[in-house]
C-alpha cells in the first residue's frame, strides 16, 4: 500500500466499523421503543455503511481479498439485526411459556 493511502484507508475502515455498530444498536433501540424515526436512522447507517463500502473497493489500494471481505460482510450485516432480534423474541416468548 502507497503511504499516501494509509490513513484515507484507516479512515473509511474506522467508518465503515462504526456505522456496522451503530446500525446494529440503533436498530435494537428502534425495535424496543417501537420507533420509525430511530429505524430510518438504524437503516440511514446501513446506508452509509454501503457508501463507504463502495469507496474502500473502489479507490484503495486494499487487495481484492480483503475487498471481497468488505463486500460479503456488509452484505452480511443486513440481516444479523433483524436475526438476532427475532431470536430474543423467540428465547424470551419460551421464557413466558414456562
Amino acid at each position: 500500500m502507497n503511504p499516501s493511502w494509509l490513513l484515507p484507508t484507516a479512515a473509511l475502515l474506522g467508518i465503515y466499523v462504526l456505522c456496522a455498530g451503530c446500525y446494529g444498536m440503533v436498530y435494537a433501540l428502534g425495535r424496543l421503543r417501537e420507533s420509525r424515526r430511530l429505524m430510518h436512522a438504524a437503516h440511514a447507517f446501513y446506508a452509509v455503511q454501503g457508501l463507504t463500502t463502495l469507496l474502500l473497493v473502489a479507490l484503495t489500494p486494499l487487495a481484492w481479498g480483503w475487498k471481497a471481505f468488505l463486500l460479503a460482510s456488509f452484505l452480511v450485516y443486513a440481516v444479523i439485526p433483524p436475526l438476532t432480534w427475532r431470536q430474543l423474541e423467540r428465547t424470551h416468548a419460551l421464557e413466558h411459556e414456562s
